[in-house]
């Protein structure tokens, strides 16, 4: 496999997976899932109807939810209630950055929970470690999405390559 994140450079380098069908996308997501815990950030990118909701319930679901998962677009911010822990769920679509981001006041949820901030590249400037997760359709074929992941801080380089090495080979 190629490396995740070259340790001397401040830039990711992305691992690209290749899911064929929405069920491999979902695969995906709880192969995500059983790795994360309280205090883990996982920025989504990726246009509209990329797949970023899609991802995010079916993490969410695998962690063990009763909460009804929908996409926080007005909302802004969603939590639901785990078996592992509490979920932040944000739409950072219309944040205008970090700082309007921080006013929301999250903190305590951002360091007690798993955040999933979809459009996260609007705040990842409010992180020092995350997954970045881009979504990009393939295309002519339905259903099909390539995700690109890139880790920043030790933190999420770690966690990174925990899902690098439980990854499936048709994923690759």
């Amino acid at each position: 496999m190629a490396p995740v994140c070259d340790l001397e450079s401040a830039v990711p380098m992305p691992w690209r997976l290749t899911a064929k069908t929405e069920a491999m996308t979902a695969e995906i997501a709880v192969s995500l899932a059983e790795l994360l815990g309280p205090g883990d950030v996982v920025l989504l990118q990726g246009g509209l109807a990329a797949g970023k909701t899609y991802f995010t319930r079916h993490l969410v679901q695998a962690l063990g939810t009763q909460d009804d998962i929908s996409s926080p677009t007005y909302t802004i911010a969603n939590i639901y209630q785990t078996k592992r822990c509490d979920v932040l769920h944000v739409d950072a679509y219309r944040l205008s950055g970090a700082q309007e981001f921080y006013n929301l006041g999250l903190e305590e949820e951002i360091e007690t929970a798993i955040s999933i901030i979809e459009w996260g590249g609007r705040i990842e400037e409010a992180f020092d470690a995350y997954l970045r997760i881009t979504f990009s359709a393939v295309p002519e074929q339905d259903g099909a999405r390539v995700l690109e992941i890139a880790a920043m801080g030790q933190r999420a380089h770690r966690l990174l390559t925990q899902f690098q090495q439980r990854c499936s080979r048709e994923w690759l």
